[in-house]
């Protein structure tokens, strides 16, 4: 279940979503890349782009769902990240220098029968329940240094549902692991 994509793979995605956003801010074409890593060709994990300035979130989005091959999507959310996150204005050129890119890539969706059982910082929570999803990346719990009652109620919150919605039958509680990769800086 855990992901593993090794060091010099990680930097180049870093590498691949850093460019992405620089071009894409600034509204240059990019061409077409070859991409022959087989980690990040893989098509086995879902990812999410956090952008951030300091402390603050500038944008996050992504994928549970492994759709494309994993630099694809990370090119496709470190664009949507950049510009399409309803909850923060989209990154402006003269912001590159103090934005920070932290990719964050997901194993599998595994559904869970008990989920006060998952560990906070290792595991994510994906909440869906009559068409209404909630994502939360496992970083976030240990953030908040929520326990997961309260990740879970959170999660819930997320998706437009009740709190304890989680308890619900017809509430689908999903986790997954992620490896976080951090754009040195």
């Amino acid at each position: 279940m855990d992901v593993f994509i090794p060091p010099d793979s990680q930097r180049r995605l870093v590498h691949l979503s850093r460019q992405t956003l620089n071009d894409f801010v600034r509204g240059i074409e990019r061409a077409g890349e070859e991409i022959t890593d087989p980690h990040l060709q893989c098509r086995a994990y879902g990812a999410f782009v956090s952008l951030h300035k300091q402390e603050e979130l500038r944008g996050c989005i992504g994928n549970c769902a492994p759709d494309a091959a994993l630099y694809q999507m990370v090119i496709a959310m470190t664009q949507a990240a950049a510009s399409r996150d309803s909850r923060v204005a989209p990154i402006s050129a003269d912001e590159l220098d103090d934005i920070r890119i932290d990719i964050t890539v997901l194993s599998a969706l595994i559904k869970v029968s008990d989920p006060l059982s998952l560990e906070i910082g290792k595991h994510g929570l994906y909440v869906e329940q009559e068409g209404r999803r909630g994502v939360l990346l496992p970083q976030v719990a240990a953030q908040y240094r929520w326990d997961m009652k309260t990740f879970l109620e959170q999660t819930c919150a997320k998706a437009g549902l009740r709190k304890h919605a989680w308890k619900e039958a017809a509430t689908k509680v999903s986790t997954f692991t992620a490896l976080i990769i951090e754009e040195e800086g």
